[in-house]
Formats: structure tokens, C-alpha cells, sequence
């Protein structure tokens, strides 16, 4: 069985995959990769199935060694990358010898680097995902120094011969997020709907898997009192009683208190993986 060694973690090291759909009312949210698009072609790239368990490497500072020959490829966050000090180019499927060292640098552009190994990770499934949900603590333990995780057996297909893809870095500076109405856009004022859509916001520090708050001007109400708890799904937008929004993510509660005033586009949610605390957001209509 080929194994990878994790030397140095970095911030935050997870071993993700597509996640654990259809268990919210049973209280699980789906969780899986941030960046579900990188993660799938990632995958692509080494041959394994889109759904094949990687790791999501939070702002670099990640390296390894692989135990035999191995086949990855990096996607998502735009960074120096090496294998065995040689530098290999993002969006590109590389073999590793034997013995190889791999490192993921810290990133330039975006926040997330996709690492998938063909075979994919081979940690215990639970509840039918290898993801790890950082709010309610299921699935594989994030990622050490010292680690050492399995790599599964190479899938049927083969890697690629076309063995790289069109690859740009995320953006460093505006990103825009298409939103759709959310269900309760009608608890807020004319003037706050169209402050959403209308002015610049900054991500700010408060960033993770579970959410992200944005800084900006506040959204004032129309309907004042107490919401009951309703279901959230990926890329609600609650607005806080303090009126700032915080945009809820893969390991999100599936439920929440707070009024939901728009709902970030599913094509648009795998940007919002790569934004950096700082780094403006604007929103236009879906």
C-alpha cells in the first residue's frame, strides 16, 4: 500500500472530499471541499473519479513525502509548488518517484490549494464521506505533522494524456459573487437590499469552513422580533442582529436564527473558497 507522510501541516490541513449530501434532518450539513470545482478536476487530472478524497491545504505550508511512486496535482490556490525542489506548474498532473518530497508553499493568490493523489486518500468513511466537518467534528482528524495517511489503489482509468488544463490564479483583488433572493429578503429595507448590491464589502478575519463575515455598512430591518430556526443551505447570506452579514459554508449549522437575505449562486460558491481576509466582494444579481 503506498503511503504519504506528512512532515509539516501549515495552518490547517483536511482531508475533503464531495461531502455528505441529503443528512440535514438528521442535523449533519453536507461539508466536503471548499472548492468542490478544483477538488473535481484535481482529480481529473491523476485519473481518479471527481468524489476521490484529497486534502484542502489552507495557505500553504505543507509538505510530505510519498512512500512510492505516486501521481498529483494541485489546484485551487496559486503558489510555489516543488517535488523534490523541483518546481511543478499548477493545473498539471506530475509523477513523484519514490521517496519524493513534496511542497506546497505559501499561496500568492486564493486561499485554498486542492492536492489530490491518484488513488485518492484512503482515511475511514463516516457517514459515507472521508470529508471532515469542522463544526461538528465527523470525519477524519485534521492533518498533523508526523501523519501518515493511506493512498488507495489507483482507479480503472488512466492519468490523462492531455495532462494539463487552461489554469488562471484566483483573483487578487474584486471578486463578484452572483446572488439569488433569499427567503427572507422581505425582513429588510428597500435601501438594504440595495446596499447589498450596491456597495463594496471586505472579507473579514472571521473566516473558516463554517463562515465568513463581510464588513461593510450595516442592513438595517423592516421586521423587527425574533426568527425561528429555519434551514440553511450553502452560501446563505444571515444578517446578525448587529445588521452584518456573514455568508454560511459547507460546515455551516443546516439550521439558523438569523433572517437570510440573498443566497450565494452554486456557481458562484467555489470563488468564495479562495477569498482572503481583506479582499473585496461585490455581489450582482443571478
Amino acid at each position: 500500500m503506498n503511503r504519504i507522510t506528512v512532515i509539516e501541516a501549515g495552518p490547517l490541513v483536511l482531508v475533503e472530499d464531495l461531502g455528505r449530501p441529503g443528512l440535514a434532518h438528521v442535523g449533519v450539513a453536507g461539508s466536503g471541499a471548499l472548492d468542490r470545482g478544483a477538488l473535481a478536476l484535481a482529480n481529473r487530472l491523476v485519473g481518479n473519479p471527481d468524489g476521490a478524497a484529497g486534502f484542502e491545504i489552507l495557505m500553504g505550508g505543507f509538505r510530505a513525502r510519498f512512500d512510492d511512486e505516486a501521481w498529483l496535482a494541485v489546484t485551487g490556490a496559486w503558489g510555489p509548488v516543488t517535488v523534490d525542489g523541483r518546481s511543478i506548474a499548477p493545473y498539471t498532473a506530475t509523477r513523484a518517484a519514490a521517496g519524493a518530497a513534496l511542497e506546497v508553499g505559501p499561496a500568492a493568490r486564493g486561499a485554498r490549494y486542492l492536492l489530490a493523489v491518484r488513488g485518492g486518500i484512503d482515511e475511514p468513511a463516516t457517514l459515507g464521506s472521508r470529508s471532515r466537518d469542522t463544526l461538528s467534528a465527523i470525519g477524519p482528524e485534521p492533518v498533523t505533522a508526523g501523519r501518515v495517511l493511506a493512498i488507495g489503489p489507483p482507479p480503472a482509468a488512466s492519468v490523462p494524456l492531455l495532462d494539463r488544463e487552461a489554469a488562471f490564479p484566483p483573483p487578487a483583488e474584486v471578486v463578484t459573487l452572483a446572488l439569488l433572493p433569499g427567503p427572507r429578503a422581505d425582513w429588510f429595507t428597500d435601501a438594504a437590499r440595495a446596499t447589498l448590491f450596491d456597495d463594496a464589502w471586505r472579507l473579514s478575519g472571521q473566516a473558516d469552513r463554517v463562515g465568513a463575515r463581510l464588513e461593510g455598512q450595516a442592513l438595517e430591518r423592516r421586521v423587527p422580533g425574533e426568527l425561528a430556526s429555519e434551514a440553511t443551505v450553502p452560501g446563505s447570506i444571515q444578517v446578525a442582529g448587529d445588521g452584518r452579514p456573514t455568508m454560511l459554508l459547507a460546515d455551516r449549522p443546516v439550521t439558523g436564527g438569523y433572517p437570510v437575505i440573498a443566497i450565494i449562486s452554486p456557481a458562484s460558491l467555489d470563488a468564495v473558497a479562495q477569498l482572503r481576509p481583506g479582499q473585496v466582494v461585490r455581489f450582482r444579481h443571478a
